[in-house]
C-alpha cells in the first residue's frame, strides 16, 4: 500500500477528482459510558439500544442478524407447535384408550348377564309349567291334504 501512495502523490496535482468518485466515509466512533456488561439502571434496555446501533451501522451484517434471529424464533415456534400437537395427540389416544376399555367392561358385564340369564333359562320354564321335549319330533308333510283337496 505504501507504494500505492508514493505512486498516487507524485502525480500531478492539476489533473482534478471525478465528480463521481467520492472518498469513503470514515467510521463514527462514539464514547460509551459504563463498562462492558453493566448498566447503570440494572436494565438491559441501554444494551439493546447499543446492540442496535452496532447493527445499524454495519449494514450487511445486520442483514444476517437479523436474518439469524428469525430462523432462530422461527424454529422455537415450530418445535413449541409440534409439541403442542404432540402433547394434544397423546391426550387424545389416552382419552380413546380409557373409552375402549369401558367398552369393553360394559360388553364383558352384558356378557356375563347373557350367561346368567340362560343359565336361569331352563328353572324359569319349569317355573311356569313348561316341561322339557322326550325324545325327537318330526312331522311328515309328504301325504299332507289341505281342506280345500278332501273329498
Amino acid at each position: 500500500m505504501a507504494t500505492a501512495r508514493t505512486i498516487r502523490s507524485s502525480e500531478p496535482s492539476s489533473r482534478k477528482a471525478s465528480p463521481d468518485i467520492r472518498p469513503s466515509a470514515r467510521p463514527e466512533l462514539h464514547v460509551m459510558s459504563g463498562g462492558k456488561d453493566t448498566d447503570r439502571d440494572g436494565s438491559g434496555a441501554s444494551r439493546f439500544t447499543r446492540f442496535i446501533a452496532w447493527a445499524s451501522s454495519r449494514r450487511a451484517p445486520a442483514i444476517r442478524v437479523v436474518i439469524a434471529v428469525v430462523i432462530l424464533v422461527s424454529t422455537l415456534l415450530c418445535a413449541l407447535v409440534l409439541r403442542t400437537q404432540m402433547i394434544q395427540n397423546s391426550f387424545d389416544s389416552s382419552r380413546l384408550e380409557a373409552s375402549i376399555s369401558s367398552l369393553t367392561q360394559d360388553v364383558q358385564d352384558d356378557q356375563a348377564k347373557l350367561n346368567q340369564l340362560q343359565a336361569s333359562l331352563p328353572q324359569k320354564a319349569t317355573d311356569m309349567g313348561m316341561i322339557p321335549q322326550q325324545g325327537s319330533v318330526s312331522i311328515d308333510l309328504k301325504g299332507y291334504k289341505s281342506n280345500g283337496e278332501r273329498k
